[in-house]
Parts: structure tokens; sequence; C-alpha cells
């Protein structure tokens, strides 16, 4: 079974039901019924809408998780999925590279911050200074995670959950966390699920609340890499959430794309 599959064979047995909640129990459950080895945690995990089955995207569904294994289904698509702002020829700047050796080894998400990080993109885009040093973060999993939070009026309470950050940097107390995906050298993703962003932002509010962390300010950034055989371009998105307690209040605050353009130096 494919992943679009397992999700609405799950829906239609939770609307049959009655009760639009469901855990991982339910899901091995379907996988084990349909002969699938297929992983059980990654069938809820639904990054973008091309991830989705059509029927839930007609009628406006989509999956958030509640924290200890248990997911719900909801009646929220517009809110839990962002689009792309445009990006412009205005927004577009060439950035001359020397390409490193392992550059284009890997296709890893934490390779593609690597390379932003290596060529000093990550740094002229969040402080318009290449020589800043901020603090790097490598990927992180938080677990035990509670909170409340609303989508619009809709109330939601997790526990137990666990969340999963590519990237945090701090630079004189301004901390940003990051997403980052490749996506196809025909197409740029176009859409992302917001929960990407707002979990590792709601992380770290609440630890500025609690007077935990000594946090100035707080943004998220999302980095797409679109490579081909001629060229390597990364856009970056900087978000932040007008009200910290509701997942709809996303808000875009800059946006860039850098076509890495090789710099050829003769060997001496």
């Amino acid at each position: 079974m494919t992943k679009k599959q397992v999700i609405e064979h799950i829906f239609d047995l939770c609307q049959r039901k009655g009760k639009l909640v469901f855990d991982n129990d339910v899901v091995k459950e379907v996988l084990r019924d349909a002969g699938s080895s297929t992983n059980p945690y990654d069938m809820t995990k639904v990054d973008d809408l091309s991830k989705l089955p059509e029927k839930l995207v007609n009628e406006g569904y989509t999956i958030i998780h509640l924290g200890d294994g248990r997911h719900k289904f909801i009646k929220c698509l517009d809110k839990i999925y962002h689009t792309f702002e445009r990006i412009g020829e205005a927004d577009v700047m060439d950035w001359p590279y020397r390409p490193s050796l392992l550059n284009d080894f890997s296709i890893s998400e934490s390779s593609i911050l690597s390379l932003v990080n290596n060529h000093r993109i990550l740094h002229d885009f969040l402080y318009q200074d290449i020589s800043a040093s901020p603090k790097m973060y490598n990927s992180e999993r938080k677990t035990s995670i509670a909170f409340d939070y609303y989508i619009d009026d809709e109330k939601i309470s997790v526990s137990d959950l666990q969340i999963e950050i590519d990237l945090t940097v701090e630079y004189n107390g301004e901390v940003t966390v990051f997403e980052g995906k490749n996506t196809p050298p025909t197409r740029w993703l176009d859409n992302f699920n917001v929960y990407q962003l707002y979990n590792p932002f709601r992380f770290y509010y609440d630890l500025q609340q609690e007077n935990k962390l000594a946090i100035k300010k707080l943004s998220t950034c999302y980095l797409v890499k679109q490579k081909d055989e001629e060229s390597t371009r990364v856009r970056l998105y900087k978000y932040t959430f007008e009200n910290p307690l509701d997942i709809a209040s996303i808000k875009l605050l800059k946006k860039r794309e850098y076509r890495l353009k090789k710099r050829v130096i003769e060997d001496e």
C-alpha cells in the first residue's frame, strides 16, 4: 500500500466509526492486513499536499499530531499547509562560490543546511553580514513536548509529542530554526506543512516565556534546494508567527533565491 492509500483507508475507517482520532496501532494494523512492511511511523508524516490523498484534499482534511502516537483528521487544510510566496527577479541574487569536494556528495537535509552555512548564504540572508559568526546546533530530536495551541478558534492540546529540528542558529540573542528540503530539478516545492516550522518555534517560544532562555528575537526559516546538471539554486523563506499560540498566524518576513555560480580559480 502506498502512503496515500493507507491514509485514505484509515480516514474511511474513522469516518465510519464517527471518531476522527486514531493511533499508531491502527496504522500498524492496516499495514499488517495489507501484508506491507512499510514503516508505520512514516505514514502520518505529510510534509506537503502532494502526499495527501485526493479525497482528503477535496474535502479539506489533513492529519494533525496529538502526541503519544495519537493523530486526528481535522478539516483545516488551508490553515495547515502554506503556499510559498512567489520569488520574483528582485528576490534573486547570483552567488559566486567555489564548490568544495563534498558539495554534491550527499543530498540529505543536513547537507543542504551545510551548503548554505559553508558558503555564507545563511549569514547573508539572516544578518546581511557574511562575517557574522552565529552558533550552529545541528539536527535535534525533542521528546515529551506538551502545549496547547489554536487553529484559528479551535483549541488543540498535545502531550508527549516528539519533534524534529533540522538546524537551530543563534546570534546575539536571535534564534532561528530551520527546515530544509530538496526539490526536483523540474519543479519547485510549492507548499509545506506549517507544523515543520511551528513545533520548533513553539518549543523555543515556551522556553522564552518560562524565562529559561533569554531569547531576544525568534524566527523560522524554510530552505529549499534545487539542483540540475547545470546549476544549484537555493530559496530561503523567513517566517514568524504573529500570534505564537495560533499556528494559522504564520507571516513571511523575507524571501530570497540564491543562484550559485561556480568561480573558476586557476591553479598556481
